[in-house]
């Protein structure tokens, strides 16, 4: 009875240390999201000297980003704002609220001098960043 008690015991044990295993191991679908955004990083150049620098939160961990930018032609409409990868893009939040940075192309940025690019990051209708 012993050791029939003891090796129920042990089995259970073992049961829970291999469902602790997998919740360490991260979704395939969490590692591709942050794979895509981590191709995201560097510079972006928006118009009219707007521009947006992609930077890994090393800090923070995989997944979170730096994002430095200029996104309006006022001094008070720049700055460093934290972001995390989403399904949808990097979610971030700045003074003029919650916003997303999502992949695109410049007919989606809604900016005639960015129509012709087709490697943008867009935030919303008339603020976007692209690269050549």
């Amino acid at each position: 009875m012993l050791k029939t008690t003891v090796i129920l015991s042990l089995g259970v044990l073992l049961s829970g240390c291999a469902q602790d295993n997998n919740r360490s191991t991260p979704a395939p679908h969490a590692t591709s999201i942050q794979q895509t955004t981590d191709q995201w990083v560097g510079r972006w150049i928006g118009v009219e000297g707007l521009n947006l620098t992609l930077s890994k939160d090393a800090a923070a961990g995989p997944g979170h980003y730096l994002l430095k930018m200029q996104y309006g032609l006022d001094a008070e409409q720049s700055g460093t704002y934290k972001g995390q990868a989403t399904a949808d893009g990097i979610s971030f939040n700045r003074q003029d609220g919650q916003q997303l940075l999502r992949a695109g192309d410049g007919q989606a940025t809604g900016l005639k001098w960015l129509a012709d690019k087709h490697n943008c990051l867009i935030v919303k209708p008339g603020e976007g960043y692209c690269r050549d």
